[in-house]
């Protein structure tokens, strides 16, 4: 799995669903370079298990983000008329309807290779001269949180039947912004208010009180 931490988020022009209902040509987190930061996070298929409850509980924490500057855009493998459907499919009945945020579609499958989360490859049969897929061709829970200058500064991805945690999403964006304002780095389970550490000039940290 390709390390991107440290490298310009890869850009792209899809379609998208917005505020629910809306398509989108040519959506582009260009959009928000110099302006917000982005959790962009993959999810394996719409109308799925563990997918809505992921992108349910990202909507409901939605005012968090834009708190704190940053835009939510999910993204899978299905089409745009997949997502349209799934937004307008009650809760009860297995959709995910008063969801808000972008839903970018990647059918062509190039984002997902692009941020290397696609769960297979394909390879080419030179006797048969045919290409085939090996492995699955959708994207494993892959989430990355993206500055505003357009870089990756965190990534985490998880096997399909993992489920990812929103609290930790916006835990890592507060010490990014924390460590972006103070230029102080946050230790093990840092959490906004706590104290952060100082590096000296002979090596030793030490801990500062809440800003």
């Amino acid at each position: 799995m390709g390390v991107l931490v440290g490298k310009k988020a890869p850009l792209f022009e899809a379609d998208a669903v917005v505020n629910g209902t809306e398509f989108v040509e040519k959506f582009s987190l260009e959009q928000y370079i110099g302006k917000k930061y982005v959790v962009f996070f993959f999810y394996p298929l719409d109308f799925t298990f563990v997918c809505p409850t992921e992108i349910v509980a990202f909507q409901d924490r939605l005012s968090d983000f834009e708190e704190r500057n940053c835009a939510v855009v999910g993204c899978s493998v299905d089409s745009k008329f997949s997502h349209w459907a799934w937004l307008n499919t009650p809760l009860n009945k297995g959709g995910i309807q008063g969801v808000k945020f972008p839903l970018v579609s990647d059918l062509s499958k190039t984002i997902s290779e692009n941020y290397d989360v696609l769960a297979g490859h394909y390879e080419f049969d030179v006797e048969d001269e045919a290409a085939y897929f090996e492995g699955q061709p959708v994207a494993y829970r892959g989430l990355f949180l993206i500055d505003k200058q357009g870089l990756v500064r965190h990534q985490v991805i998880n096997d399909m039947p993992l489920g990812r945690s929103v609290d930790e999403a916006i835990r890592i964006l507060d010490a990014l912004q924390y460590f972006e304002e103070f230029g102080e780095v946050c230790p093990a389970n840092w959490h906004k208010g706590e104290k952060a550490l100082k590096p000296t000039q002979d090596g030793v940290s030490e801990y500062l009180g809440n800003k």
